[in-house]
């Protein structure tokens, strides 16, 4: 079937046809502004979209999604002339254009094909009365799909829909994601170019893209919908939501982590954080590439992971420390056994002798809880060389530095804190959870014999991750840690684009492991790093 946009634009009558739907928009949008002061965007970007809308439901023929698009997008310049012409003393200043100004909302999503999900709604009872679940199951996505495709073709045309080639293929794929996928998220899973996804209930979807959080069009039938689909990620791996049980970890097949918490513990509804396996391997080499390390620093690191080093890498969330410690991971010795151990797995070590260990919660009944702490014990039973631990929460903190303190040298694991310093002080009040009445000197000693060295890594406001801090721990000072900066990044202002300008400094500093390196034959290659 032709699109009908083709026929639009084709000839005196597809131009009149768009002319008049453009029109009879723009009038109900004035309408709509009328008495109307101090919008937000989002909310002209609202009412653009109900007009367009109200017009399209009349028209006689509906132009292509991206037709409609730019008839959205026209809408909503329309509808900000006139709040502008209107406004009393309005200078036109983007309030954006002030950072000081209170945050403008996020940008307005593109608009959907609303009649694709009508057509959709209509078709799926009829579709689930025409197939054999036993047999849908077996086939493979693309068999389903094609399968569904020639079964829609006729239901739309006994239900009398006209739907061109495009809007056939966007219902059969929405179709298929909900009977054999995550329904609406599944087109955000397939872009490589969305990094994390969170819904906000049924109606809220927003994907961090560079850095950025952008709301998106994807939406759910209601808070049903988004249960469904929590339901079968958590089924996958195991584990169960409810209201007896509103708060799971959990990972898709690809190793993506996934956190749910639904009703009551969220008041509007169930949400769904989604923190996406990186599908393109990172490397120390390829971050200094990208600007998030400098080479100098790069190789430093890859020193430390060769020499053993115990290290922690510190950052806020969503700040890549568990892209770095895959990175660093890189650097470990094929001969070497190394255990993982996480609440969600998501590591991607590429030596051959790994073992993966993943906590489990409590079943029904309250019991069967396995802890981080538990399989922390367990592994140095295991043999390990090295033990990488996700990230330390909570009183595990003592069992990991015990761990580092009896011959598993080269153990990596992150913490949740702003500076190296603060990530001492997190340690010292974890190992205080744990119940162990020892005087904070003894803690200090324990973690400064434990720890070599701090990876601080940070997002910053212009989306990009870089490491701003390569710390060293060098010994105790009566009751203190001491500590010293072999790198830090300097920030020095803004460039045009908002990317920030700034510079790895070295300091130059003999580190303290330079014997240790040497040991490992690395130090002379460690001391022109650091030059």
């Amino acid at each position: 079937m032709e699109d009908s946009a083709t026929d639009m634009a084709r000839g005196p009558a597809g131009g009149a046809e768009l002319s008049l739907l453009r029109s009879a928009a723009t009038t109900r949008l004035q309408a709509a502004l009328d008495g109307q002061q101090a919008l937000n965007q989002r909310q002209l970007f609202e009412l653009a979209n109900d007009a367009l809308d109200a017009a399209l439901s009349e028209a006689s023929q509906r132009p292509s999604l991206d037709i409609q698009r730019q008839l959205l997008r026209d809408l909503v310049d329309e509808a900000q002339r006139k709040q502008q012409s209107s406004g009393d003393g309005d200078t036109g200043a983007n309030p954006a254009d002030d950072p000081l100004e209170e945050s403008a909302t996020a940008t307005a999503p593109e608009t959907r094909n609303n009649r694709v999900y009508d057509v959709k709604a209509q078709v799926m009872p009829i579709l689930m009365q025409r197939i054999d679940i036993s047999v849908a199951s077996s086939l493979s996505p693309d068999q389903l799909r094609r399968q569904i495709g020639e079964i829609v073709e006729q239901i739309t045309t006994e239900l009398r829909v006209q739907l061109n080639a495009g809007e056939l293929r966007t219902v059969i794929r929405l179709l298929v994601d909900d009977m054999i996928g995550l329904g609406p998220l599944e087109p955000l899973l397939a872009d490589d170019s969305v990094n994390d996804i969170m819904v906000n209930g049924p109606s809220q979807v927003y994907v961090e893209r560079g850095g950025k959080l952008v709301l998106t069009d994807t939406i759910f039938r209601d808070d049903a919908h988004v249960m469904h689909v929590a339901t079968r990620i958590v089924t996958e791996v195991g584990r169960r939501v409810d209201e007896s049980q509103p708060l799971v970890d959990a990972r898709l097949k690809d190793g993506s982590r996934v956190n749910i918490i639904v009703p009551p513990l969220a008041i509007d509804g169930p949400a769904i954080a989604i923190r996406k396996f990186a599908k393109k391997e990172i490397t120390l080499d390829i971050m200094a590439r990208q600007g998030n390390i400098s080479p100098g620093m790069a190789t430093v690191l890859k020193i430390a992971s060769r020499s053993r080093l115990n290290i922690l890498i510190s950052g806020g969330t969503g700040s890549g420390k568990t892209t770095l410690l895959n990175a660093l991971s890189r650097m470990i010795d094929v001969g070497e056994r190394t255990i993982t151990i996480e609440d969600a797995a998501e590591l991607q070590l590429q030596q051959p002798h790994v073992v993966r260990l993943e906590t489990r919660p409590a079943n029904l009944e309250g019991e069967g809880e396995i802890t981080m702490r538990h399989l922390l014990k367990n592994s140095l039973r295991m043999r390990p060389d090295r033990v990488i631990l996700g990230e330390i929460r909570g009183e595990e903190a003592i069992d990991m530095l015990q761990a580092m303190n009896t011959g598993h040298d080269g153990s990596m694991c992150t913490i949740h804190s702003n500076t190296p310093r603060d990530a001492l002080t997190r340690l010292e009040n974890m190992v205080a959870m744990a119940g162990f009445k020892l005087p904070p000197e003894a803690v200090r000693e324990q973690i400064q014999s434990a720890i070599h060295l701090i990876v601080q890594v940070s997002r910053m406001r212009d989306g990009k991750r870089r490491v701003t801090h390569v710390t060293e721990v060098t010994g105790m000072e009566g009751e203190v840690v001491t500590t010293q900066d072999l790198f830090r990044y300097v920030y020095d202002g803004e460039g045009d684009d908002g990317s920030l300008r700034g510079r790895f400094e070295s300091s130059n500093l003999r580190p303290h492991f330079f014997s240790r390196a040497e040991y490992f034959g690395l130090g002379k290659r460690l001391m022109e790093a650091m030059a």
